[in-house]
């Protein structure tokens, strides 16, 4: 369904469009007036006055305006889902086709199941994440500025780019030089 083309898509929305009270005359003519405005060669000003007609019906107004704009191609079936979108963002995000576009998904997963996964590298890697963390608060909380322990510092800090990154193990060595001075 994803691969549905914005043409294809508009000739499965028109039913839902064109139903009695989804879309009002103003909503209409702003849609109208802003494809003529912003893309006059996707409606000159002749097919905006036919569509704009106040002695139509609404309904045959839009299935008119539905019909021509899929007779123009895709580009202009893309420019009028834009242009309901910027007028009528609830509208168009009860579109059938819009319904239709997230609920499939390639991954295969549930679109409310995505919001709860955050990665995909598992429990083990947020549990050592999380165990790095731990320990380096615990570090910090217990460290005595009396105890002589820089150079062995010093030394697993030397490999801590492979590690942690090369400006993290910068900091360190900057903090630990800090408190060697004050002793």
């Amino acid at each position: 369904m994803p691969d549905l083309s914005y043409s294809d898509r508009l000739q499965q929305d028109m039913a839902f469009l064109t139903s009695s009270g989804r879309l009002s005359e103003q909503l209409v003519d702003k849609i109208i007036l802003q494809l003529n405005r912003v893309y006059p060669q996707i409606l000159t000003n002749k097919e905006a006055e036919k569509f704009r007609n106040p002695k139509a019906s609404l309904r045959s107004r839009l299935s008119n305006l539905i019909a021509h704009l899929q007779k123009k191609g895709d580009k202009p079936c893309q420019e009028f889902y834009r242009a309901l979108q910027i007028n009528a963002e609830q509208l168009y995000n009860n579109l059938p086709s819009r319904k239709i576009l997230k609920t499939s998904d390639s991954t295969g997963v549930n679109p409310e199941e995505e919001k709860c996964i955050l990665n995909d590298r598992g429990p083990t890697f947020f549990l050592a994440c999380f165990s790095v963390a731990a320990g380096l608060a615990f570090i910090m909380y217990y460290y005595n500025p009396e105890l002589k322990i820089l150079g062995g510092a010093r030394k697993v800090l030397g490999f801590s780019p492979i590690i942690i990154g090369r400006h993290v193990a910068n900091i360190c060595m900057l903090y630990m030089e800090d408190s060697a001075k004050e002793q």
